[in-house]
């Protein structure tokens, strides 16, 4: 183990870092004015060399060095630097090595590297070996300080780590690919971490044992590793819970955060494990999720200061302990071993590529040679190498006279490789063309600056009628405002005719790495309003980047169940525990014995102290058999533990016996009774066994089956099981409902993913026909997803209702916290008052912990309040509930089919349906739609809520789809005539409101990104007439008035502008040129959105939108 960290051996370390007696004693309180004068100059060296980490090193190395140099030949310096010589190595790799390694840990991404986990571990594994062989040897062969075989062990291992900070930083400001970046940061960290643990048994001596050396080596380094990363999975989950309280305070939350870093150091250490495995392990399994929204960024931003200063202060140290050393060792072949050893580590480097490249070839198909390349040069060293330097001295078997040339060597080799390897990759790079963009994001990235631009042309034209703003030189305002950006590292592929030779194929996958990131952003957004949980989000999000690296794959629905692996083992486990579930026997109404004996057995055998007896006697029965299992125990009480064991069976054969008598043949349909019997039947063979034992006691065999017989007495403790299985049964039906609760949170977070990609895949690619498959693909996978959440939801009824119930509550609950803050930060509320109602909401929130899982569903007739339209009025409600009928459909039968007349509309109560049919015409004449571009057929689903069969109702028009039941269905059915009833008596609010009601659906379903700042809810729109619904019929005309209207959009039928006779066919949004329309259609519907305030006179971009693909996905 790796007690060295609180008991270090006295000799085997030298008094100084440095190696030399101190003669002098340090003066208080300069060696504090040294430390921050070091933070101070690097700070301001890396202020004005932004981009030369490696210059800023290089020079706090050199000012360090002078300073040891002073301390050499002065004492006053002497005695300002002697703290720091006083310390202990392995105390400056406790200070400083947690914090960086836990940073570099936090930077990659878990969900990348899981998915290349084991080929990272050959890499750095395959590094680590070919490191010492290599470097150790060429150590042994060059150099001519005398170094014996360990330290040449010691110090190529030291040279092996690949630092895991500097290794990745040139790659990051070039834009490769996170997942190279996360390969060779995970292969550093897996040296280094092994490293370290080497490093621990020299300082243990476990290396000096005689007896099972190997042995003892290998069963030591699995049990720290494992011990390591066991201790940092549970530390992580407590930070998680920690930092995600809602009640927790930022300031206060940074501080435990820096101090339960070093804390889950120093304790793993204690108990002779690796604290450097531990906090690698904890780093990688946190995330953005595992925080509060905006802490993460903070704590980051901490984290890289720290780590920072803390290189800093390493190098300028170290520089200090090698000035301290004597100059007449530094000699002209001290330089030429410093080039040697520069040169080796790039070649093992480069041999390690070669090793490797087969399996990183094999698992990630982006990888090639020019990868190779340039991953070749990332063997970058640096401050774990340096912090293990001075070990070598320490922990060498023979001492040489100058310690300070081991981290002379160590330092300077880092500088080279993070100076010329760091130029070298990005090189190579650029050279071989990796970092250039490809034609499809090129695309994309111009489409993203052509939208910006149009966003700022609005606002400038929006501002021009300000009329505060009159005398501003627009012209400079727009001059200043343009966009000239340049895309970095230009290249684009040419066939032989000069024109662009980027395939379709190609855009698609480009545009696939596209959706696969704006659909992780639309899952931490959830995840962050509240909407989705963080196991669903984080599930999600790591079914998203397992699947990226797979070529041509679309994450569906069905893959993020493969990769959660669903809950059937759940539901076989508890099919399995029913199985074996005791059932009681049920009573006779009418005794069938007159047999007063009979009838004393049969209350017997049917009292539960008769089933409680049984356990009892199980119970008290296993005191014997520990005696009987215990060799002197066992041969101190023969005679009593055969009379137990008598006494034992001749109660299990009574209770047998009653029973048998009472049930008779039922007995063995019950299979606790048959193991009872069988159990009995054991017992009955052990006793006469004993007794044939003690008639003939030299007979062997009979000996050997009476004591194979006796062990067999175990078995009498099963029955047992049958008390635990109600209990399991319980806790299995818990973890169904939760399983059941986080597969509706996934596939209804996935669901929105998809509808938030696909107002944005026109921003991905402006080929129409890259458009066209992208969107017939996201559609898919929406009504994939769509079908599985109806069959969720017809599964756990009562736990999606109490599911949906808590993320109301949350919604609402979200939305007053927003209320609260726009409010408090426009100074209505003041920060005392403001603090302890934001207390309040969060508490509420907190308090959804212990929400039910499960809650019953409201009555048939309560569903009716659902019902938009009825506006949960009491005189509405009445009357259709006295008229509203309950239908009850199987699978696979038709609720409605397409071409027929509609029979009523059917608000579905429980199951799911499935609506197909042609394209929707929306009232549309077919000679208007003949040059249109259509979609033949749309399938959609509709579950626990929707209304089928609102929009043929209203119109007493065909159904222009068919409804068939995916599950059993029932619904509340209001039929044709009772719904025209209902027309006569509430005219004309009802059926007003019914068109209102399917306007809005319509209006979002298409133009959700244009109405997304109006808050168009229908029940504010009846109140304070945010929109209405304008009836037109054919040949009559409408004026539109942009000053009082904000949007005119046509969601039914079709007009025609009077002045220019273009023709607007729905769904679309009218021009703001547009001033008068006609009616085109024989009944045209026109949702007017009312402005708040005199409208400016601004060209929204998204006016005329052409919807022809998202017609066929309207929700009935």
């Amino acid at each position: 183990t790796n007690s060295s960290f609180w008991d270090t051996k006295g000799s085997n370390q030298p008094d100084l870092l440095c190696g030399r007696s101190a003669h002098n004693t340090f003066v208080k309180g300069h060696f504090p004015v040294l430390l921050c004068s070091i933070i101070v100059l690097g700070g301001f060296l890396k202020a004005c060399l932004k981009n030369s980490e490696v210059v800023v090193l290089t020079i706090l190395f050199l000012a360090g060095f002078v300073i040891g140099h002073l301390a050499y030949n002065f004492v006053e310096m002497h005695q300002i630097v002697y703290p720091l010589l006083r310390t202990s190595s392995f105390s400056l790799y406790c200070y400083f090595s947690p914090l960086i390694i836990f940073t570099a840990a936090l930077d990659v991404d878990f969900y990348v590297l899981k998915n290349v986990l084991w080929q990272v571990l050959l890499t750095g594994l395959i590094s680590f070996f070919v490191a010492v062989v290599i470097v150790g040897n060429v150590v042994m062969k060059f150099n001519n300080d005398s170094w014996d075989l360990q330290s040449c062990l010691l110090f190529s291992m030291t040279i092996a780590i690949t630092d895991p900070v500097h290794s990745v930083n040139s790659l990051k400001t070039i834009g490769i690919s996170k997942m190279y970046t996360d390969i060779i940061r995970g292969e550093s960290m897996i040296v280094c971490s092994f490293t370290t643990i080497l490093f621990g048994f020299f300082r243990s001596n476990i290396l000096h044992l005689s007896v099972l050396r190997e042995y003892h080596i290998l069963v030591d380094l699995i049990l720290n590793i494992s011990g390591s990363i066991i201790c940092g999975y549970w530390c992580a989950r407590i930070i998680h819970f920690i930092f995600t309280d809602l009640f927790g305070n930022t300031l206060t939350n940074i501080i435990l955060y820096f101090s339960m870093v070093y804390m889950i150091f120093y304790m793993v250490e204690f108990f002779g494990m690796s604290g450097l495995v531990a906090l690698v392990t904890v780093g990688l399994n946190l995330d953005s999720l595992s925080f509060k929204p905006r802490i993460k960024l903070i704590i980051s931003k901490f984290l890289i200061m720290f780590s920072s200063m803390f290189q800093h202060l390493i190098y300028a140290f170290f520089g200090i302990v090698i000035g301290c050393g004597q100059t007449k060792y530094f000699r002209a072949h001290t330089v030429v071993f410093i080039l040697i050893l520069f040169a080796t580590v790039n070649v093992v480097r480069l041999v390690t590529i070669v090793l490797v490249s087969p399996i990183l070839m094999y698992s990630t198909y982006e990888y090639n040679w020019k990868w190779g390349a340039v991953i070749a040069w990332s063997g970058i060293k640096g401050i774990f190498s340096l912090l293990l330097a001075p070990d070598v001295y320490n922990l060498a078997e023979q001492k040489i006279e100058s310690p300070q040339m081991f981290i002379l060597y160590v330092q300077v080799v880092s500088l080279m490789t993070m100076g010329i390897n760091s130029y070298m990759m990005t090189h190579f790079a650029r050279t071989l063309g990796l970092c250039a963009i490809s034609l499809s994001r090129q695309m994309a990235m111009l489409n993203a600056i052509k939208h910006i631009q149009e966003i700022i042309q609005n606002t400038i034209t929006l501002f021009k009628t300000e009329k505060i703003l009159t005398n501003v030189n627009w012209t400079l305002v727009e001059e200043k405002t343009k966009i000239k950006y340049s895309i970095p590292f230009y290249h684009i592929s040419h066939d032989s005719n000069g024109e662009q030779s980027t395939t379709d194929d190609a855009l698609i996958e480009e545009a696939r790495l596209h959706i696969a990131m704006i659909q992780m952003s639309s899952f931490e957004k959830q995840c962050k309003d509240g909407i989705l949980g963080v196991e669903a989000a984080r599930i999600l999000i790591g079914a998203t980047k397992s699947y990226c690296p797979i070529q041509r794959k679309f994450m569906s629905i069905y893959d993020v169940f493969t990769y959660v692996k669903a809950r059937s083992w759940l539901m076989h486990f508890k099919d399995m525990l029913t199985f074996m579930e005791y059932h009681k026997v049920k009573s006779f109404s009418i005794l069938p014995w007159k047999n007063k004996f009979l009838v004393f057995a049969y209350h017997i055998v049917l009292s539960e102290e008769f089933e409680y007896t049984g356990h009892i006697i199980s119970f008290l029965y296993i005191y014997p058999m520990i005696l009987h299992l215990w060799p002197i125990a066992r041969k101190l009480n023969v005679l009593s533990l055969m009379l137990v064991n008598s006494y034992f069976v001749t109660l299990c054969v009574l209770q047998s016996a009653l029973k048998i008598i009472i049930l008779k043949k039922s007995y063995f349909c019950q299979h606790w009774n048959t193991v009872e019997f069988f159990i009995m039947l054991i017992g009955i063979v052990d006793v006469f066994c004993i007794y044939f034992v003690k008639l003939r006691p030299e007979n062997l065999v009979l000996i050997q089956i009476t004591v194979v017989i006796g062990y067999l007495r175990i078995i009498r403790f099963i029955p047992l099981i049958k008390l635990i299985i109600p209990l399991l049964i319980k806790t299995v039906e818990v973890q169904i409902k939760k399983r059941l609760s986080l597969m509706y949170s996934i596939t209804k977070g996935y669901i929105k993913s998809q509808e938030d990609t696909a107002f944005l895949i026109q921003q991905i690619s402006s080929r129409e026909s890259i458009y066209q498959k992208l969107y017939k693909i996201l559609e898919i996978n929406k009504r994939d997803a769509v079908k599985e959440l109806g069959l969720i939801e017809h599964e756990g009824r009562n736990v999606l209702i109490a599911l949906k119930t808590k993320q109301a509550i949350r919604n609402v609950i979200a939305k007053a916290l927003k209320n609260l803050t726009f409010l408090w930060s426009r100074g209505i509320i003041e920060n005392h008052e403001g603090i302890e109602m934001n207390k309040v909401l969060l508490a509420k929130i907190k308090a959804l912990n212990n929400f039910p899982m499960e809650i019953p569903p409201p009555t048939p007739d309560k569903y009716l309040h659902n019902i938009v339209w009825l506006q949960n009025k009491d005189v509405l409600i009445e009357f259709f509930k006295q008229r509203a009928k309950l239908a009850y459909f199987d699978y696979g039968e038709i609720i409605c089919k397409e071409g027929e007349m509609p029979q009523g509309i059917y608000l579905i109560i429980s199951g799911m349906a499935i609506v197909h049919g042609s394209a929707p015409t929306f009232g549309i004449d077919s000679n208007l739609r003949s040059d249109r571009e259509s979609i033949t057929k749309f399938t959609d689903y509709c579950t626990c809520g929707d209304i089928i069969g609102e929009l043929s109702c209203l119109l007493k028009r065909e159904n222009e789809y068919t409804a068939t039941c995916e599950t059993i269905l029932q619904a509340c059915f209001i039929s044709l005539e009772d719904l025209y009833e209902g027309f006569d008596v509430f005219w004309p609010s009802l059926e007003y409101k019914i068109w209102l009601k399917l306007a809005l659906k319509t209006a979002y379903q298409y133009f959700e990104s244009a109405l997304v700042d109006e808050d168009l809810k229908f029940q504010k729109c009846v109140a304070l007439n945010l929109a209405y619904v304008a009836t037109l019929s054919s040949y009559n005309e409408m004026t539109i008035d942009n000053t009082t209207m904000k949007f005119v959009i046509v969601v039914y039928g079709s007009v025609i502008d009077t002045r220019t006779e273009v023709p607007y066919l729905a769904p679309c949004i009218l021009p703001k040129t547009c001033e008068q329309v006609q009616g085109t259609s024989d009944l045209s519907k026109l949702l007017v959105v009312q402005a708040s305030e005199p409208a400016k006179n601004n060209n929204h971009p998204r006016v005329l939108s052409s919807v022809k693909n998202r017609r066929a996905n309207l929700s009935w």
